[in-house]
């Protein structure tokens, strides 16, 4: 076989591994797929946004979960997350008190903060990985109060840099807003 046509093959063979990774972690029932490193499974952008906390100002590197298919996968299958880094879930109006987080195929334990239309903290809960390979094994982390935002970041990240209800992510530091893809 010629070196053009393999490369071909190559390059199918990936995309066809690919889109069966996207389309079983879109379906709710299906066993985890087979450890994919760190490679992304969709295209998110990103932002550099300041923290503060009242005492101190952090800038935080984010991928921006705005569609729905990009909320559904978040962080799942990631196995390291940069020490200033995370992923804002951005949501087109409030999420109820009861619309929680859970870590079905989320290999890191996490920090999360739920944000409010300000982008203040209005709840934090510290979420470690699922190890079930069944979504309903999976406990759910509600707020307990209406949100926004929510913010997911290395687990100690919070402590680590004081944060806490009277903590602040500077909203304007975001993209301007395109299509959310509803939700």
């Amino acid at each position: 076989m010629n070196h053009a046509r393999a490369r071909i093959l190559r390059r199918l063979r990936h995309g066809l591994a690919s889109a069966v990774i996207l389309v079983a972690g879109a379906c709710r029932d299906a066993p985890p797929p087979a450890e994919t490193g760190d490679r992304r499974l969709l295209v998110l952008d990103s932002a550099v946004v300041r923290f503060t906390n009242g005492r101190d100002t952090q800038a935080l590197h984010l991928e921006l979960a705005v569609r729905t298919d990009q909320q559904r996968l978040g962080l799942m299958e990631r196995h390291q997350l940069p020490a200033l880094a995370g992923m804002l879930f951005i949501y087109a109006a409030d999420e109820g008190p009861d619309a929680g987080f859970w870590m079905y195929r989320t290999r890191i334990p996490l920090d999360i903060a739920f944000l409010d239309s300000t982008g203040r903290v209005r709840a934090i809960r510290n979420m470690t990985p699922c190890p079930t390979t069944i979504p309903e094994g999976c406990p759910s982390y509600a707020p307990g109060v209406p949100y926004r935002y929510a913010l997911e970041l290395n687990a100690g990240y919070v402590a680590q840099h004081g944060i806490d209800t009277t903590s602040r992510l500077l909203l304007a530091d975001l993209p301007a807003r395109r299509d959310t893809g509803g939700r």
